[in-house]
């Protein structure tokens, strides 16, 4: 199977503490401190190496008290490219209260790469680009670089012939949505509905905003557009395989996809940091295998309740998400356009 690289240009160190009942402004006796290397892109890769998917990491990492990255990648066998800046990697502090299931973030400054280190970055992934390989671009990007960053990468990908998943959020996730050109438009794009809606400019306050504007973004050129839901689930949308018909002008084309909304599986939770980077090493991993589009919605969510009991980016074993996937509740839905009509399928 194809090598899947995941980007990270902005990784962080998390440190995890965990508390039950969580009380401001008072001292509060912890339970346990953990501290794992993080980030999106690391966090994917190391749920994609768990699964036994060959897995290579890059972006920019502080040269300076990196030991933690260096011990994951050496563990799960991840191929290391990252472009080694000075300073360290930023610290995150993950304050879980484990009385309501509930996680405090508190994101600290990052080191400031320079743009001879962005220029390095960008050559290394463009080095690295082989025909079919998925790539996964993830995270916020360092102060500094500028938002057209993963648009770029994304075309320089696409003319290699390589595919593009693409999840972050505010200015870099709007600029690539407002991309023109299909070639910088990513293959799969997994936002949550508050950053949807940020990046479209639009409240999308139930189910059918949430499809009308992932099909929009699927007519756009977006293959695959996932909306992660938190405690609800997620909704998937894709352009069908079968609609290619090259007689028919696009323009004169009826719009048309297919879609899935899976509920969450109720697991016991450890931690729910990194549970959308699970989601998206599963549409990865399902897609790289071939999977049918339904099938990568069950074994994502699959990915996301298998990583809630874990602290840091790892998962189970493939029994026990295979196992986990055979219980998602998943139901189907196409959706014409011209006008907008959903219709809903069996269970499946």
């Amino acid at each position: 199977m194809n090598t899947v690289v995941t980007v990270t240009p902005n990784p962080a160190l998390d440190q995890t503490v965990r508390v039950a009942n969580l009380a401001l402004g008072e001292v509060n006796l912890a339970a346990s401190l953990e501290f794992n290397a993080g980030g999106k892109g690391v966090n994917v890769a190391g749920c994609l190496a768990d699964y036994g998917i060959a897995t290579l990491v890059t972006g920019l990492l502080g040269s300076d008290d990196a030991a933690a990255f260096d011990a994951l990648f050496a563990d799960k066998q991840i191929v290391d490219r990252f472009v080694r800046i000075a300073g360290r990697p930023r610290i995150n502090v993950k304050l879980v209260d484990t009385a309501r299931d509930q996680t405090t973030d508190i994101n600290l400054a990052t080191s400031l790469p320079t743009a001879a280190d962005v220029d390095a970055l960008e050559r290394r992934v463009v080095e690295l680009a082989a025909p079919g390989r998925w790539f996964v671009l993830a995270g916020s990007l360092p102060p500094g670089v500028d938002v057209s960053f993963y648009r770029r990468l994304t075309r320089a990908l696409h003319a290699a012939g390589a595919r593009v998943a693409l999840d972050t959020s505010g200015a870099p996730l709007a600029e690539a949505l407002a991309a023109s050109q299909p070639g910088d438009l990513p293959d799969l794009v997994k936002p949550n509905r508050a950053e949807l809606e940020a990046a479209l400019g639009r409240s999308l306050a139930d189910d059918d905003a949430l499809i009308e504007a992932a099909c929009e973004l699927v007519e756009r050129g977006i293959r695959h557009v996932v909306v992660s839901l938190g405690e609800r689930g997620a909704l998937g949308v894709a352009r069908p395989q079968l609609q290619v018909q090259p007689q028919v002008q696009p323009q004169d084309r009826a719009a048309a996809c297919e879609g899935w909304r899976a509920a969450p599986l109720r697991v016991p939770v450890a931690s729910t940091v990194g549970a959308g980077d699970a989601l998206v090493a599963g549409l990865v991993a399902s897609l790289a295998e071939g999977r049918s589009w339904p099938e990568a919605g069950r074994r994502a969510t699959a990915f996301a309740a298998g990583k809630l009991a874990r602290v840091g980016p790892h998962l189970p074993d493939r029994a026990t998400l295979d196992a986990l996937a055979a219980q998602v509740e998943l139901r189907t839905f196409s959706v014409a356009a011209k006008p907008l009509r959903v219709t809903q399928h069996q269970a499946v």
